[in-house]
């Protein structure tokens, strides 16, 4: 059999026009329904948002099989990986599968990798490595996957990356990057060490609401599973947080800073904030107790948040 052609990576530019400015990450997605889970992706799609990102946890659904079941929902949609653990899958896997995945939806799908956290890697049965090694050795062995099924293009990839080592990994391996529970300031931080080039995409969780006290309250309930995690907690600590902003659920400068809330002018203006520091493309979390609750508040933003983008 001849040899077949080797497949091009999409270039960071084109990739940055497929994800388009603001797109959406619903954790509740690995944990609802599937019809639900299809119904939401539908409705994200028809409200004009242009990208859906996913988590993946040891309680919830496969990432990449999760993935499929919303691409198969939708027509245009973007579908992101936010982020698929290198430690649920070899790295054969995780690139034939995400070939797979691309080429079954015409290049709509995007691979988010992380390293995850210790707790959630050693609850698998893994010893958690050293995160930058880890990756590059997984990042190794998927360039060195064969598949004999014919691909156009390499699926894309982005890793999440918070600090400078990750970040610059994710400058030469990758697409670019997605840190998630970040700020403004991280991210002009991270599009320095990137450079122009790559894809930034950062996650931001937002309550929509108006009342200081719930919506802290609700943040804060948010925050409370990143804050009890080193590699958020030691990258808030590079930003300027002291031991004090830890303290009680965290202070209202750091709930403020990591999830902001209010009307839909002020939610869009902490995305307009991520853009004007660098950010390519703004994934929106809106906090809320139930799926159908965020999907309201996403139709609440959407009509200033997609203004944003254009």
């Amino acid at each position: 059999m001849a040899d077949r052609p080797i497949p091009q990576r999409v270039d960071p530019s084109a990739l940055k026009q497929r994800l388009g400015g603001t797109g959406v990450w619903l954790a509740s997605l690995s944990a609802a329904p599937v019809d639900e889970a299809r119904r939401a992706a539908v409705e994200i799609e028809r409200l004009g948002y242009t990208t859906l990102w996913i988590g993946e946890t040891p309680a919830g659904r496969e990432a990449l099989t999760h993935a499929a079941l919303l691409l198969a929902a939708t027509e245009r949609l973007q579908v992101a990986t936010g982020i698929a653990n290198i430690y649920a899958r070899d790295a054969v896997a995780a690139a034939n599968g995400a070939r797979t995945l691309a080429d079954a939806w015409g290049n709509r799908f995007v691979l988010g990798l992380g390293v995850s956290h210790a707790p959630l890697v050693t609850t698998r049965g893994h010893d958690y490595g050293k995160p930058v090694a880890a990756m590059r050795d997984y990042l190794d062995a998927m360039d060195a996957a064969s598949f004999q099924a014919p691909l156009s293009e390499e699926p894309p990839r982005v890793l999440a990356a918070l600090r400078r080592r990750m970040l610059e990994l994710a400058a030469t391996r990758a697409q670019g990057a997605h840190p998630y529970f970040v700020t403004p300031e991280h991210t002009a931080q991270a599009r320095e060490i990137l450079g122009p080039g790559p894809v930034l995409a950062p996650e931001q969780a937002v309550v929509a609401g108006t009342d200081p006290a719930t919506a802290r309250a609700t943040a804060r309930k948010y925050a409370a599973t990143y804050l009890a995690l080193p590699n958020y907690v030691n990258n808030l600590r590079e930003l300027g947080f002291s031991d004090r902003d830890f303290e009680g659920g965290g202070s209202d400068a750091l709930i403020d800073a990591v999830v902001p809330w209010g009307d839909p002018e002020a939610i869009t203006g902490r995305v307009r904030a991520h853009r004007d520091a660098g950010a390519d493309h703004v994934c929106v979390q809106p906090i809320a107790p139930t799926l159908a609750e965020q999907l309201e508040h996403l139709r609440l933003l959407a009509p200033a948040l997609l203004e944003l983008s254009r």
